[in-house]
């Protein structure tokens, strides 16, 4: 590897400001602010859970096998005997093929394609049965010597896997080989309700169980080792990773539902985030100690709750400045991408609308044809070449005070076509193109606030179902036929998402902070950003399709702005104008998935 001397060399260079081209490590000199500056990636110093799709069947004493972006889940109650199988894509939940024999609380281990389980409870007995899945079907295998339930087991092979305790036979431990089950030598405390980890019958890890304990112990392919205990003693709780990169969450003590995470480095276990739902005998799937699935269980009734883990060390997101706008502006609208966009309309403030459109090439707006009717606050949506507006606040004296006029976008020139059914401004819009777009509440001429909602089909608007909570000054995002409705005024500003299926609108969660006049990503109703707001904010928040997680503010605080993009991929998604609490503003930032931590050397 080459050092940094020979890749950047030992000149420091000398730059106005922030050095866009600096390298992590490297030196340069600030020469505005008369600093020298150096510069590392942004990451998270802790690890988290994230609320995923949930299972379509709520249950219990189930497991799993798989990572967290490609999960098997099979088995479990609320039915004594369920022999149900659901696959995750890192998204949803989808039934796939039962297990031949329905049962509970047995180990599990492999991947969303190649997968074991074994012993368990039918309901009216612990069972030695064991199944191999082949990503199709399950298929009956040699049983294991012993038949128990609450066992643990290692996680990531369905060949070489090793399975331990359980109910009835406390420290006994089994081997599989790919065929046969073998017995090797007991656990050092015997005991039920384990979590295991492990990659292969010569690596495992023991820890947690009931009578309730925090003992961990080592598997070298011969014999356990007692090794350092958890901070929590704990039974009937998730677990999974290897033996130098495991995570243990959720469980039962002292007659409590836990939710406690702690990761496993090798040598000790660490306390880290918990999940957001305190629960036991749920599923568990993953990798590593950065890499975990946690899925159903029980806090007092069967859940069918999904969460994602990310570990220390991941790669925050965050805004760097762009080009600016030629002209500062407010309440306008905005579609594309970071470096495919359009700007359009607004108010230049003090109640000045405009007609300006602009064009954004990842590096600097251009000017191009005007709007055919000056306003602010309308829906739009769209792309560069293929975009509507409709809706809006036309420029004084008018009459009435929200408009319906609807102009198509063709990638040179504005044209006007079919009117909305009711005229509206503060509405989100929706969709990818001029052929096919949604217009999503607003509020009429006398300022009620509407819950209405129309579809374009490129030629008329048609009313179509309305939103469960009416409001205006809210985001869109997403294509007509799926698209999300993000907070809004209702007064007051609110919190509340709704997802459109084509249909009907259904309410999802919120937003962690509830406001209006925001903007949002555009293109995307499973990933989104939703950022700035009133009252004044920086905020921004990601969207998986499931659930918002707050990340890296704005670098200028800002409302009624302008936005674009395609949700959380990087270098994707642009955010415009608006205003800074003193004023309209022409600047523009844009988001890439990694971001730097500039530091400045004191003396």
């Amino acid at each position: 590897m080459a050092s940094y001397k020979e890749s950047v060399g030992t000149t420091v260079v000398n730059y106005a400001g922030n050095y866009p081209g600096a390298v992590d490590g490297e030196l340069w000199y600030d020469s505005t602010n008369k600093d020298f500056k150096y510069q590392y990636p942004n990451v998270t110093a802790a690890g988290s859970w994230r609320t995923s799709g949930a299972l379509n069947t709520a249950r219990s004493q189930i497991t799993g096998a798989g990572s967290k972006a490609a999960t098997i889940a099979f088995g479990g109650i609320p039915t004594s005997n369920d022999a149900l199988t659901e696959s995750y894509n890192g998204t949803n939940w989808t039934e796939v093929n039962d297990l031949n024999t329905g049962r509970r609380s047995y180990a599990g281990a492999g991947t969303q394609t190649a997968a074991i389980n074994a012993g368990g409870y039918n309901g009216s007995s612990d069972v030695a049965d064991t199944e191999l899945w082949n990503g199709t079907n399950w298929t009956e295998v040699n049983n294991l010597n012993q038949a128990r339930r609450t066992l643990g087991s290692t996680k990531q092979s369905s060949t070489s896997t090793l399975v331990f305790a359980g109910q009835g036979s406390y420290d006994l431990t089994e081997l599989w080989n790919g065929t046969n089950w073998t017995e090797v030598n007991d656990l050092n405390t015997g005991r039920q309700q384990v979590s295991g980890a492990g990659a292969s019958n010569t690596s495992a890890l023991c820890f947690g169980g009931e009578p309730q304990t925090a003992a961990t112990e080592s598997w070298n392919g011969t014999n356990w080792t007692e090794v350092n205990d958890l901070n929590t003693a704990r039974f009937n709780g998730g677990g999974t990773g290897i033996i130098d990169s495991a995570l243990a969450f959720g469980g039962y003590a002292s007659s409590a539902y836990k939710a406690q995470t702690e990761v496993w480095n090798g040598t000790n276990w660490t306390e880290d985030g918990d999940l957001s739902t305190a629960n036991a005998a749920l599923g568990s799937s993953g990798l590593s100690n950065t890499d975990a699935l946690a899925f159903g269980g029980d806090n007092g009734s069967q859940l069918a709750v999904t969460e994602e883990w990310t570990g220390a060390g991941a790669a925050v997101g965050g805004w760097a400045t762009g080009g600016n706008l030629n002209t500062a502006r407010s309440m306008l609208g905005g579609f594309g991408t970071s470096t495919a966009a359009l700007g359009m309309g607004g108010n230049t403030q003090p109640a000045t609308q405009i007609a300006n459109t602009e064009l954004y090439n990842g590096t600097n707006w251009t000017e191009v044809n005007d709007m055919v009717t000056a306003r602010d606050e309308f829906g739009s949506t769209g792309t560069t070449t293929s975009g509507l507006i409709f809706g809006g606040y036309p420029t004084p004296p008018f009459s009435p005070g929200s408009r319906a006029e609807t102009e198509s976008w063709n990638g040179t020139n504005w044209t006007e076509v079919n009117n909305l059914n009711s005229n509206k401004r503060q509405n989100a819009g929706a969709g990818v193109s001029n052929t096919a777009a949604l217009s999503i509440a607003g509020r009429n001429p006398s300022g009620t606030r509407l819950a209405e909602t129309e579809t374009w089909n490129g030629t008329n608007w048609t009313e179509v179902n309305n939103l469960n909570t009416a409001r205006g000054s809210l985001a869109g995002a997403g294509s007509y036929t799926a698209c999300i409705a993000i907070a809004g005024d209702a007064p007051p500003q609110v919190a509340n998402v709704e997802l459109w299926n084509g249909t009907n609108w259904t309410e999802v969660n919120d937003v962690n902070t509830a406001r209006e006049d925001l903007a949002s990503t555009t293109q995307s109703s499973t990933s989104a950003l939703a950022f700035g707001g009133a009252p004044l904010t920086g905020k921004t928040e990601d969207w998986n399709g499931t659930s918002w997680a707050e990340t890296s503010d704005l670098s200028t605080s800002r409302d009624f702005l302008g936005g674009a993009g395609v949700g959380g991929s990087p270098a994707s998604n642009l955010v415009f104008a608006g205003e800074n609490g003193s004023g309209v503003t022409t600047a523009t930032e844009e988001w890439s998935s990694a971001s730097n931590v500039v530091k400045t050397l004191t003396d």
